[in-house]
């Protein structure tokens, strides 16, 4: 059995590494890493390739706020953020911020604090190229077949609004999209620069159509009460649309699908 001395000199040891074990992941932060959590299968907005490397406006976004916080490309650790998980990734210190087509709202802002809005859009129609009978949410009453996300807002509110429709739910945007690819339902509906990232990817496989008829403002998610960090995040996002980079990370990311770069909104107070 260890000497009394031994085990006062183990305790000593201890007491010292841990304050440096917890400062090395509080925060989110990993060593000297950025943890910072955005989509990995939303073409256009949040898309890990595969080599590894991840892409898209939301990415852009993010990796801006990042290196204005002093964290350039190689210290930035990237954390895949599905949307019912977001609030707790927060929550739970595993990433500093989130930036992944994270709707602004006020059930959220009872969990989290946002920074932004840095994007607005609305929901919207993907079909394919070749369809003609359907313009808009009215013509969906007519028993055609809608897919959407299990547990989202755009699923929600079709429930709403549009009782007719034959929504089918899946667990990813990417799976909505394969089966209207194939035929298996007629329409998917999400955000409208998400569908304009998947209509990017595939040029004149499908289109979108109708107007938007919703609003969602996109903001960057991160602890709540955290107001420094917020006001830095806002002073990024207001640099990166002073100087031109927001609009051009818009136009490279979701340009192709034929939607031009809104005006960018007002910023809510921190």
């Amino acid at each position: 059995m260890p000497s009394l001395s031994w085990r006062l000199v183990g305790a000593a040891v201890l007491a010292v590494a841990l304050p440096f074990a917890a400062t090395a992941c509080g925060g989110g932060d990993s060593g000297d890493k950025l943890v910072i959590g955005t989509k990995f299968d939303q073409p256009g907005l949040g898309l890990k390739n595969p080599d590894g490397t991840l892409s898209g406006f939301d990415v852009d976004v993010a990796k801006y706020i990042a290196k204005e916080l002093g964290y350039p490309e190689d210290k930035i650790e990237w954390k895949e953020s599905p949307s019912g998980q977001r609030e707790n990734l927060i929550q739970n210190d595993q990433v500093k911020y989130i930036v992944a087509t994270y709707s602004i709202t006020d059930s959220r802002k009872e969990k989290v604090s946002f920074a932004g809005p840095y994007l607005i859009t609305g929901q919207s129609l993907l079909v394919r190229a070749d369809n003609s009978d359907i313009t808009g949410a009215e013509s969906l009453q007519n028993g055609k077949k809608l897919c959407s996300v299990s547990g989202s807002t755009p699923a929600q509110r079709i429930k709403d609004k549009y009782p007719g429709v034959q929504l089918q739910q899946y667990d990813t945007y990417s799976a909505c999209v394969e089966a209207l690819k194939n035929g298996a339902i007629d329409a998917v509906t999400t955000d409208e620069v998400i569908l304009a990232g998947y209509a990017a990817q595939t040029p004149g496989t499908f289109k979108i159509v109708g107007e938007p008829f919703s609003e969602e403002r996109y903001g960057v998610g991160l602890k709540k009460g955290d107001t420094e960090l917020c006001t830095k995040i806002t002073d990024a996002l207001k640099k990166m649309e002073a100087d031109g980079a927001w609009k051009a990370a818009f136009d490279k990311n979701l340009g192709p699908a034929g939607i031009t770069a809104p005006a960018p909104p007002a910023f809510d107070a921190c």
